[in-house]
């Protein structure tokens, strides 16, 4: 039994979600909150598995909420379900960059409440990302192996990096591209999102980081010093193309709840980049790891953000677990190693190829 707590002011909303969330029977409504105060000492007493809440709220808002939950030792997965985040796109991010797994709209195009669109989509997602939470806790800061940092073999740099994230990866991406600068490679980005935030997730990215970042089309040629966010909602991956041959992207809709996929990019990187480097950032769930473990199998680099830096730390966790990763950094470490490793490759084979 899926274990949901429902967090609205509105007495009437709290009711519709209940039994929304009730009727098949493997949920169950465990408690109720008017507020983020009370939101948080009843996520704490209760433990559940997984959160709808509301933005406004009278007092502690939404994302203050967020953030407290996050804040737990076994914190809920949260899905922020608002008017607000699709009326206004920044809300939206803000939710995801607070800790929230997934962002519901309660309205409709033609304005009002959408009982119908939450009921067709709000079990699945919830049922999605509690099972995602389990192992979410924040684990101990993990210490690899290896000695020294790591670095290319002498003459062989990369040709594209790529990039997944999801809860509280819209701060860590902007904060790693940042402090990476103008790269001289292709940098593609899977962040977990839904369908319409794609071009306000651009414009947040490239203002906040100072990149030039653009929004994914299908067929479009990957360029050097150019950020391209997968559209959300979609999926993308890398593949050759073009009179030069060299990397184009292509989208399309894979299966799974979450998109875009991490894993997809990731593995078509693996695929056709002669030497591609992977970073895996805050994120709930162990989207990145199969990819991950695709391109560490033709000698290519795998960075992951240190667990102790994330909102949530199961994706890089994951791949940290795995023996999959070469270093472990915070967002502005790992943009600072991306100025070292990014570097045009010279002719020849991958990372750790004989």
């Amino acid at each position: 039994m899926i274990r949901a707590m429902v967090v609205d002011d509105s007495g009437f909303m709290r009711m519709a979600l209940r039994r929304i969330i009730e009727a098949d029977g493997d949920l169950r409504v465990v408690g109720e909150a008017s507020d983020g105060a009370t939101a948080i000492e009843l996520a704490g007493r209760l433990h559940p598995d997984i959160v709808t809440m509301d933005l406004e709220m009278p007092g502690l808002d939404g994302l203050a909420a967020t953030r407290g939950m996050a804040a737990l030792p076994d914190p809920p997965a949260v899905v922020m379900v608002s008017h607000h985040t699709r009326d206004g796109s920044e809300n939206a991010l803000a939710a995801l960059a607070a800790g929230a797994a997934d962002v519901l709209w309660k309205g409709s195009s033609i304005g009002g409440l959408d009982l119908a669109q939450i009921d067709r989509e709000l079990r699945g997602r919830l049922r999605h990302w509690a099972r995602q939470r389990t192992g979410q806790a924040r684990p101990r800061p993990v210490a690899l192996p290896q000695a020294p940092a790591f670095a290319p073999p002498a003459g062989k740099g990369c040709d594209v990096v790529v990039v997944a994230a999801s809860t509280g990866g819209p701060d860590a991406l902007a904060t790693l591209l940042a402090a990476a600068g103008p790269l001289p490679v292709p940098c593609v980005v899977a962040q977990h999102m839904p369908a319409d935030l794609g071009p306000d997730f651009v414009r947040h990215l490239g203002r906040r980081s100072g990149a030039q970042v653009v929004l994914a089309e299908h067929g479009m040629e990957l360029r050097a010093g150019v950020v391209t966010v997968i559209p959300g909602n979609t999926d993308g991956h890398v593949a050759r193309g073009g009179a030069s041959g060299g990397l184009v992207m292509r989208l399309g809709r894979g299966e799974g709840v979450v998109h875009p996929s991490a894993d997809m990019l990731f593995r078509s990187a693996a695929l056709v980049a002669q030497r591609a480097l992977g970073i895996v950032l805050s994120g709930m769930g162990r989207d990145g790891a199969a990819g991950a473990a695709a391109l560490r199998e033709r000698g290519m680099a795998v960075l992951a953000q240190s667990p102790e830096s994330c909102v949530v730390a199961g994706m890089p966790g994951a791949v940290i677990e795995a023996g999959l990763v070469a270093e472990t950094a915070d967002p502005a470490g790992l943009g600072a190693r991306l100025r070292v490793l990014a570097v045009p490759r010279a002719a020849g084979r991958g990372w750790g190829a004989a």
